[in-house]
């Protein structure tokens, strides 16, 4: 009898990718109605939070996951060669899906040039409209918009006045505590666990057992915390999507981009339903329906959040028991994908270099657009997995083509719903390279848990077994 009384919980339950699906909708429709009815402050003060809160809490967890899993799955190994041989495919197949990414991406705005349709008399404008790198005066912008764009100008003029090596010396923590608190700093979080986990390989057993035993518990309390987290994500993504929907510019200004942004969105959308798709089929014989009906939660949290490191709790819970990649896989791979994999991010910044050189009058030249694909793929692994850091290194990839960086200014108002596409692309990715790792090294499984039939209800049964 309690079976059967716990089979009809499961079965009245929502599945929970339905759970975020409604939340967003409703979402965009209390905020259409905020809008209408001039309840955009209402909102900001009274459902805003929620999202804001929602989001705290992934990020929360999201270092302590890194840290736990990232010791767990490399100490798990036992064999350094192991380990050398998983990382080479890793970042081999991150390079290798950032670079068709970048190429979609110039692909598609040479065919469509979206910029080239601007007339003159609004090129004019525009140009009177972007605080000046050649004389034109910052004032002609809102304040909001010229402290934005000084900002990123003055991180990524940090970044590009720094050597060659840099990067490496950045990878490397000078205190892993100061690196854990800051969201930049994800690459030293990732470096210390990996240099941990390899410690523990190396000395001897008996006295690493004990070590080890604490991460594999450690691990197993932090998935729990995201289980109850999750219940929280239908209330979250409304929230966000209702605050996003309320502080978008006006839509005369949006309906000047639509034809960039739907090259980005087409772009996206050939690297999510083509090229990820085709690499798991080809790589792991798993069918595209079971690849997609098992990352769809994740994808959707992404989306909602703009940030792969937020969702990157539930995209290894997926990965691993409803795609079937062992925990030792995708507890390194997963990780790594999420600071270093930004295909999504790639794309974006070769499709918006092209638009605002079009915009601008500008010709760029066959050996600038092979520059936009070295400069964007290498500036993505750099790339933080937090909203809006693309922005920065797309200020390298202008710059690097010669093109006015005071030109982001023409895609601030289109950013923020193009930065939610491209961050559900960069975790699929994730989710494609970690299989396709898992079924090189034999590390992928039948999953564990049956897909459409998840139940994040805090009943007996809900939560994870």
């Amino acid at each position: 009898m309690n079976e059967m009384v716990d089979d009809g919980k499961k079965k009245r339950s929502l599945a929970l990718h339905w759970q975020i699906l409604i939340g967003m909708l409703a979402g965009l429709l209390f905020g259409w109605l905020a809008v209408v009815m001039g309840g955009q402050q209402l909102t900001i003060d009274w459902i805003k939070p929620f999202g804001t809160i929602f989001i705290r809490l992934l990020k929360m967890i999201a270092i302590p996951l890194i840290v736990a899993s990232l010791i767990k799955g490399v100490s798990d190994l036992q064999d350094l060669s192991r380990l050398s041989s998983m990382g080479f495919r890793t970042i081999g197949l991150y390079l290798m899906t950032t670079v068709i990414a970048v190429v979609i991406g110039l692909l598609i705005v040479n065919l469509f040039q979206p910029g080239r349709s601007v007339s003159d008399e609004t090129r004019a404008g525009l140009l009177a409209a972007i605080p000046g790198d050649q004389g034109v005066a910052d004032d002609s912008v809102d304040a909001a918009t010229s402290e934005k764009l000084g900002k990123i100008r003055a991180q990524a003029s940090r970044q590009k006045s720094n050597g060659p090596l840099q990067p490496l010396v950045d990878m490397v923590p000078d205190n892993v505590f100061a690196a854990s608190s800051n969201n930049g700093s994800m690459l030293q979080v990732i470096f210390f666990a990996i240099f941990f986990g390899v410690g523990l390989i190396l000395v001897d057993s008996t006295k690493a057992t004990p070590v080890k035993a604490v991460f594999d518990g450690l691990n197993e309390v932090i998935l729990k915390l995201i289980d109850l987290i999750m219940l929280a994500a239908p209330v979250g993504v409304f929230a966000l999507l209702a605050t996003l929907v309320v502080e978008s510019p006006g839509v005369d200004i949006l309906m000047a981009l639509v034809q960039y942004g739907l090259c980005v969105v087409v772009g996206l959308a050939v690297m999510m339903f083509g090229v990820y798709p085709a690499i798991v089929w080809l790589l792991t014989g798993r069918s595209i329906r079971f690849f997609f009906q098992g990352i769809l939660p994740a994808q959707l949290l992404a989306f909602s959040t703009s940030s792969s490191a937020a969702t990157l709790p539930v995209t290894m819970e997926r990965v691993e028991e409803h795609l079937g990649v062992q925990p030792e896989v995708s507890s390194f791979v997963l990780p790594i994908g999420a600071t270093v994999n930004m295909d999504g991010t790639s794309l974006y910044q070769s499709v918006a270099a092209v638009f605002i050189a079009q915009v601008l009058g500008i010709d760029l030249s066959l050996q600038q657009q092979l520059t936009i694909v070295m400069t964007a793929s290498l500036a993505s692994i750099g790339s933080a997995a937090v909203p809006g850091a693309g922005m920065v290194m797309l200020v390298i990839v202008l710059e690097a083509i010669q093109v006015p960086s005071a030109g982001l200014a023409l895609i601030f108002a289109i950013d923020r719903p193009l930065d939610m596409c491209r961050t559900a692309v960069n975790v699929t990715g994730d989710a494609t390279v970690a299989m396709a790792v898992a079924n090189s090294v034999g590390r992928l499984d039948e999953p564990s848990v049956k897909n459409w039939d998840d139940n994040y209800s805090p009943d007996e049964d809900g939560l994870r077994e």
